[in-house]
This record gives structure tokens, sequence and C-alpha cells, in this order.
């Protein structure tokens, strides 16, 4: 997931410096998404993969 959104941010950095400003925004609009979806996934594993067996 981490991947992707690293690809849009390389998208969107790509497609501004370009001059192709819708392109950029919506790469740039994916790429916050996915970070903010890995993020959260990334938390709930943390507090889900981390209880002692007893």
């Amino acid at each position: 997931m981490l991947h992707y959104t690293i690809v849009f941010l390389v998208i969107a950095i790509v497609a501004g410096l370009l001059g192709f400003s819708g392109v950029a925004g919506t790469a740039s609009g994916i790429a916050h998404t996915l970070f903010v979806i890995f993020l959260v996934l990334f938390v709930i594993s943390l507090i889900t993969g981390r209880r002692p067996s007893v």
C-alpha cells in the first residue's frame, strides 16, 4: 500500500513539473488517500498484533 502511495506521489510531482495541473491534483489526492489508509491499517495492526498469549 505504501508503494502505491509513493508511485502516485511521484506521478503527481512529475505531472506538476510538466504543467498538467489536473493530473497532478488527482494523483496527489489519490496519494494522500492511500497514505491515510496505510496509516490507519498500520495503527490497527500495531494494536491487535502485540497481545501477549496467556
